[in-house]
């Protein structure tokens, strides 16, 4: 894969985040409403969640960058940040009933529920935009333009995985068929960088052994 193509497959992944990232934080307030309702307190639960997990997770990824950065490990950020969605579709109810239970007012409720929820895999798919930043610059000169360009398309992906979950996928599925779905996305995505990679990986080799 050349240079050109390898920079188009990390703004694919980014953008692909960046759909995920906002269709899960929808999905979070159809989750919670059986519970806790639909109130402003509610959402403005989820989105402290959501905003709090992203802030550690561009520092962590910030700081994993800096460890030889691969499409290897690119990978498995994608990789975890599906599996431990997975939660989400089989304990939610559970967890649910034990905050629900316990903290009547339906304000710390729904933060606790967020936190338990959302908490972990926003923080891994918070990790992957400075990852992809790190892999896309080559020299110092191009960084500011190139951060501009995959802030624009992950932005742009969680604009259109907003109007696509709320619009379309809420109406025609189950929520844990659409947690499922982006499980699998997120999931395919992460095998695909591993394979990648791998095939980059002996495309290098080739002249040494020539």
């Amino acid at each position: 894969m050349n240079k050109q193509w390898h920079n188009y497959f990390i703004y694919l992944l980014a953008f692909s985040s960046g759909f995920s990232i906002m269709g899960i934080e929808l999905l979070g307030g159809r989750i919670l409403a059986p519970y806790f309702g639909s109130s402003v307190h509610v959402w403005g639960s989820i989105i402290t969640v959501f905003m709090l997990s992203l802030s550690l997770g561009y520092l962590f990824g910030g700081r994993l960058s800096l460890h030889r950065p691969s499409l290897q490990k690119y990978g498995r950020i994608f990789l975890f940040a599906g599996i431990t969605l997975l939660p989400l579709a089989y304990f939610a109810t559970p967890i649910l009933d034990l905050v629900f239970d316990n903290i009547e007012d339906s304000r710390y409720g729904s933060l606790t529920a967020s936190m338990l929820l959302f908490f972990v895999p926003t923080i891994i798919l918070g990790m992957i935009s400075p990852y992809s930043v790190r892999l896309l610059v080559t020299n110092e000169a191009e960084s500011g333009h190139v951060a501009g360009v995959l802030y624009f398309v992950s932005t742009l992906g969680s604009a259109l995985g907003t109007l696509a979950t709320s619009f379309y996928l809420v109406l025609w599925f189950e929520v844990n068929t659409i947690i499922f779905t982006y499980c699998l996305l997120l999931i395919s995505l992460g095998l695909m960088a591993m394979v990648v990679n791998k095939m980059e990986v002996k495309d290098a080799q080739v002249p040494l052994q020539s």
